[in-house]
């Protein structure tokens, strides 16, 4: 089956230069981008590619690295900006072997449409690409809506990412604890229906409504404007998209 890229839009109420600062910049775009633990650039010489190395913990005790080379175009005839890159990691134990992808920068009124189209090509053969199809191109999916999330609250609200993940961690823990009660209460039924004397008739009909809406709130309700959420985000492009040329330019990671 072949490889579905991934494209993934958001609409962040900025200045242009702003925006082109927090995603160029290494220090900025590390703080937002959940993919990334660390990047960082490499001596280049002027009018050439800019190489990169990056770092991704993706379990505690395990972090994985590579290279990259990407190059940008900041003025462009339509107004828009373009960046593109490649990547590659000759780490045994990173599921990513190697990939390209772009960032788009489109003005649209008091605004700007922040788009990417990326793909990739897992290791371990046959294992590998039955496990990229299941479970990590719809993670890669989720991490980068709601990373781009973070960076539109960080831009449009002074919402910085380190504040912005403890909103989602408190809020995912609220959400999980109100699920974990709701379940909890249907093997309570009796036990309550028993305290609530004359009132038990009544409430054996309201109990069971007042839980499923409780898990259905926790589970379905809209997450609060201060907590990034990857829903926020367009997943599928609303036009035909292709990579840039610049893309094309760009050479292996050395």
């Amino acid at each position: 089956m072949a490889r579905t890229g991934l494209y993934v839009e958001a609409r962040i109420r900025t200045h242009l230069d702003d925006l082109w600062t927090h995603t160029q910049d290494p220090a900025a775009h590390q703080r937002w981008d959940l993919r990334f633990t660390e990047i960082s650039h490499l001596p280049r010489t002027e009018g050439e590619p800019q190489h990169f190395r990056y770092a991704t913990r993706v379990l505690p005790f395990l972090t994985v690295a590579g290279t990259g080379v990407s190059a940008g175009e900041r003025e462009r005839p339509d107004g828009t900006r373009t960046s593109a890159l490649r990547f590659s990691s000759p780490h045994p134990l990173s599921f990513l072997a190697e990939g390209s992808g772009y960032w788009r920068y489109v003005p649209d009124g008091d605004g700007v449409r922040f788009l990417t189209g990326y793909d990739y090509r897992p290791r371990w053969g046959v294992f590998g690409a039955a496990a990229d199809r299941l479970l990590l191109r719809p993670l890669m999916g989720w991490a980068t809506a709601w990373s781009f999330d973070r960076l539109r609250l960080w831009l449009e609200r002074g919402i910085t990412p380190e504040r912005a993940l403890r909103n989602w961690l408190a809020e995912l823990l609220v959400r999980t604890l109100l699920v974990t009660a709701g379940c909890a209460g249907f093997g309570l039924e009796h036990r309550f229906l028993r305290l609530s004397g004359p009132l038990a008739a009544p409430m054996a009909y309201a109990w069971p409504l007042l839980l499923a809406v409780t898990v259905s709130l926790a589970l379905f309700a809209a997450p609060l404007p201060c907590t990034p959420a990857s829903r926020r985000c367009l997943r599928t492009p609303p036009t035909p998209t292709r990579a840039p040329r610049l893309l094309r330019t760009l050479g292996s990671p050395r």
